[in-house]
């Protein structure tokens, strides 16, 4: 199609271009479902995901394309920025308790949560799909979408957005998790049973790589290749080791 900018970024989809103000990308098995949801949070007046136009003339999702940067690609988020974010999970989580999927779809959530869980979410709440600018933080790249847990989605956010990283300072990172956190809103039991959930889906993230290197599965097994398994791993070990000092921090 005339006048395609081809985007970077993205590990799942294949070819994703803008033309105009929309995106278009490889519609996949689960691009009903992500349509469902994005459907949904846009009767809602949800405004932090962008809006779905259905499929173009080759067969691509359009997507609203949305102006702005990376959360990625700026500083670290501030104290203000991370409480931010929570109150935008915790509204997009709100959002979604009345949605109610469709019969037939197909979802693509590559680390469910351990526990299970109903409650639709995104899965993959980090910078790199965060888009912001003067009026909008928009979470974008939907393609992981499906059934979890609130604390599990939030879990990964942690990890993400502070960022959790190895050999890291539990004295800085506990008050970046508390900001989060208090934007979100937990009570005083989610609390205590977030930092189990954010040690366990780091790990998740972790195997997941180790999985993909040994079956040659795509992406992981390039993502493994290019070294993300040396942040996870020793991430998640980092964050279960002061399991104690991240709930101190959360609750006291």
């Amino acid at each position: 199609m005339e006048g395609e900018e081809v985007l970077t970024g993205g590990n799942v989809a294949g070819r994703v271009v803008r033309v105009g103000a929309t995106v278009r990308k490889p519609a996949l098995p689960q691009t009903a479902a992500v349509e469902a949801v994005l459907e949904h949070l846009a009767e809602r007046e949800f405004d932090g995901a962008p809006r779905t136009y259905g499929l173009d003339d080759e067969g691509r999702h359009v997507l609203e394309y949305v102006r702005g940067e990376l959360a990625h690609a700026m500083p670290p988020s501030t104290l203000d920025e991370l409480r931010r974010v929570g109150r935008l999970i915790r509204e997009l989580h709100d959002t979604m308790e009345t949605f109610e999927p469709p019969a037939d779809v197909t979802w693509n959530v590559i680390v469910p949560d351990l526990a299970g869980g109903d409650l639709i979410c995104h899965n993959d709440l980090a910078p790199w799909n965060l888009v912001r600018n003067d009026e909008r933080w928009v979470f974008i790249d939907w393609d992981n979408a499906g059934p979890s847990s609130r604390l599990w989605d939030l879990g990964y956010a942690a990890t993400a957005f502070l960022p959790f990283v190895a050999g890291g300072d539990p004295q800085v990172d506990g008050p970046r998790l508390r900001a989060l956190v208090d934007g979100y809103g937990l009570d005083p039991e989610q609390r205590r049973a977030l930092p189990a959930q954010i040690a366990a889906r780091t790990r998740g993230q972790y195997d997941l790589l180790i999985r993909g290197h040994e079956t040659c599965e795509q992406p992981w097994a390039r993502l493994y290749d290019e070294g993300h398994a040396d942040y996870w791993g020793p991430t998640a070990a980092y964050i279960a080791e002061h399991h104690d000092d991240w709930v101190a921090a959360l609750v006291n």
